[in-house]
């Protein structure tokens, strides 16, 4: 039986190393990015799919594209993500004066209201065999486990995309039957998301994309598929809602 992989924000670096490993494994990687495809990303078993706009219309478009062709999606992970833009001064606030619309709206847009729309659509594709679901998530975006405090609008956007997809899982549960949808927690990994907060991370605890893509994909084979929806770490541990 093919399996067909879907990523989303494929120019990524944890999304690189899960289109490479899977690919690497015979499936049939769908890989989808704001930026258009290089040469370099002419790989065996991948196809490459530009979206410049990731809104509501463009990806209702490429969904119905893979559902006239008659795609039926194994695994999804939905790789979008924002931290930090130092040009447009946005970064994680310290303090409540820090806050701005301006912020808010760029880590809601990418953090909460992308994904959302991806699961959205993604429920006409997807297999009724054995389909999974990922979005990456944080730890930081635990209502329970913030016990620190700011870092307001990132924490409060992946708040809102756990809700989301904790939300659509029963939904899911009930239209796909066997299907499981995770928020995965990768850790500081060593990409451009992080860059700018690694100085206080330990060796150990600074990841390569290579290893928490793996460690993704084996907790993914061992997960309780009976239990709709998971939180979990870049080590399998359950992360509190």
């Amino acid at each position: 039986m093919e399996n067909n992989v879907l990523i989303v924000g494929a120019s990524g670096g944890i999304a690189s190393a899960l289109i490479e490993q899977y690919r690497s494994a015979g499936a049939k990687v769908f890989a989808v990015s704001r930026a258009a495809a290089t040469e370099s990303n002419n790989l065996e078993n991948v196809s490459y799919h530009q979206i410049s706009e990731q809104d509501d219309k463009h990806i209702s478009g490429f969904v119905k594209q893979l559902a006239e062709q008659d795609v039926v999606l194994n695994t999804v992970v939905i790789t979008t993500g924002f931290l930090h833009n130092e040009s447009e001064g946005i970064h994680p606030e310290k303090r409540l004066e820090e806050v701005s619309e301006e912020a808010l709206t760029a880590y809601f847009a990418t953090n909460s209201i992308i994904p959302s729309i991806w699961l959205k659509h993604l429920v006409n594709v997807m297999s009724k065999e054995g389909a999974t679901l990922v979005c990456l998530s944080a730890r930081v975006g635990s209502i329970s486990d913030n016990g620190l405090g700011g870092w307001y609008g990132y924490r409060a956007s992946k708040a809102a995309l756990n809700m989301f997809v904790k939300t659509a899982s029963v939904e899911y549960k009930r239209r796909l039957k066997d299907v499981m949808l995770v928020c995965y927690h990768p850790g500081t990994v060593d990409t451009g998301l992080s860059k700018p907060f690694q100085k206080n991370v330990a060796a150990k605890k600074l990841f390569m994309p290579e290893f928490t893509a793996k460690q993704l994909i084996h907790h993914l084979s061992v997960l309780d598929r009976n239990q709709a929806c998971h939180f979990i770490d870049w080590n399998g541990e359950v992360v509190t809602w």
